[in-house]
């Protein structure tokens, strides 16, 4: 079968592998029949989030039909459809049993201590082969899938899988609650969920800050107040849109590949430049700083603590962040003395899917949200190198990739 394989940083290939088979009781098998490109795939191939086992299959958002389950699996069984979560969680262990899945004490084969495991992912998250393949293995599949409405189409579920669970576990980091003015620091496909969930959990206002405009546009299209971080000083205009108070809850939807404004108000010294040229070679040593090849492809963002300092400085005294973009264990800056100094609370982590994902399930089969308008590519998976390198060079209008099978 064909699969996305990560075989070093700025090399991924389309493989031909073996189909995946049954390894333990609780296991099932997947017939993949959509999966999906990710801002966190780009962080393995960026060197952002390393080190990473070559021959792993990236990807970690599916959905599909069942084709064969492991003796211990119940409540599935072949030929139910079916959503994959990103993460992956045993169900019984007592972080599962409180719904913090996330932090399951079992499915990380690295051993209760290492965290999150996740598919397509580094070492340190298993490593558990990934989802951009034609069948898939799925570990823990009592807890790792959930069952599909026939009137949730494949579209509608492929955003279910990961980016509107993260997106509303970034406004329930947040703490958004009725009346809230709510600013979200990245209009790609996370920011754009996040707000979305802040509108349903009740925001009065929702900010939205990028410096790419298509993104923007997709932002103000359901009609948030957008802000060009390349235009106007983001901290400033978001104080000036409060009566200088600043925001009551922050979302960082951006993480470790943040970008520094390159020109406008906000564009950063030569010395702050520098100091997060530091920061990207501390970040992903073993990156290449000017991307590969001619186009600079697979280049890490050169402001990895940008989003962090912007948060902290445009949120209300006693005001609170949640972080949902993704920040590797290498990454070290973070303005602690002034969050301190204002009272801040700060939450955040990955997505507890099993818990987060069925009521969004439901809102979309009873037709109270459509996530699919935020699909902006659909490509079959024989071109999947080709839309992960447009993706990665951040072309206008590419916010959400699909991948779909062979026909």
């Amino acid at each position: 079968m064909r699969a996305v394989v990560w075989h070093g940083i700025g090399d991924i290939r389309l493989d031909e592998v073996p189909e995946p088979t049954i390894q333990h009781p609780e296991d099932a098998i997947v017939r993949i029949t959509r999966s999906a490109i990710c801002g966190t795939d780009l962080h393995f191939v960026r060197g952002t989030m390393a080190p990473m086992h070559e021959g792993t299959i990236l990807g970690h958002e599916a959905v599909g039909v069942v084709t064969e389950v492991g003796d211990a699996v119940r409540g599935f069984s072949p030929g139910d459809r079916v959503v994959i979560n990103s993460t992956i969680s045993c169900g019984a262990c007592r972080y599962c049993r409180m719904g913090k899945t996330a932090q399951c004490d079992v499915a990380n084969p690295n051993g209760p201590q290492a965290g999150t495991s996740f598919f397509g992912g580094p070492q340190s998250t298993g490593p558990v082969n990934g989802l951009q393949a034609e069948y898939v293995r799925v570990p823990w599949a009592r807890n790792t899938m959930h069952p599909l409405p026939e009137n949730v189409s494949d579209e509608q579920a492929i955003l279910l899988s990961d980016i509107f669970p993260t997106g509303w576990f970034g406004a329930e980091l947040a703490g958004v609650t009725r009346g809230d003015v709510v600013v979200v620091f990245g209009a790609g496909i996370v920011g754009q969920f996040a707000a979305a969930s802040a509108y349903k959990l009740g925001a009065a206002r929702v900010i939205v800050v990028d410096g790419e405009e298509t993104r923007l546009a997709a932002a103000l299209a359901q009609h948030c107040e957008v802000v060009d971080y390349n235009r106007e000083d983001p901290v400033q205009t978001i104080l000036d849109l409060t009566n200088g108070i600043g925001a009551d809850c922050v979302i960082d939807a951006v993480g470790v590949d943040a970008e520094r404004p390159k020109h406008g108000p906000a564009a950063v010294s030569d010395e702050d430049a520098a100091a997060f040229d530091a920061e990207v070679q501390q970040v992903a040593p073993d990156a290449s700083p000017d991307g590969f090849g001619d186009q600079q492809q697979w280049k890490p963002g050169d402001g990895p603590s940008q989003v962090a300092q912007w948060a902290v400085a445009a949120v209300a005294k006693y005001g609170r962040i949640g972080i949902i973009g993704v920040y590797g264990p290498t990454a070290q800056q973070y303005p602690i003395g002034e969050a301190m100094n204002k009272n801040l609370t700060i939450r955040m982590g990955n997505c507890d899917h099993h818990s987060v994902t069925p009521p969004l399930i439901d809102m979309v089969a009873a037709g109270q949200f459509d996530p699919t308008a935020l699909i902006t590519e659909h490509e079959p998976i024989g071109s999947a190198i080709e839309a992960y390198e447009a993706f990665d060079r951040r072309e206008p209008g590419w916010i959400k990739v699909e991948l779909e099978p062979a026909r």
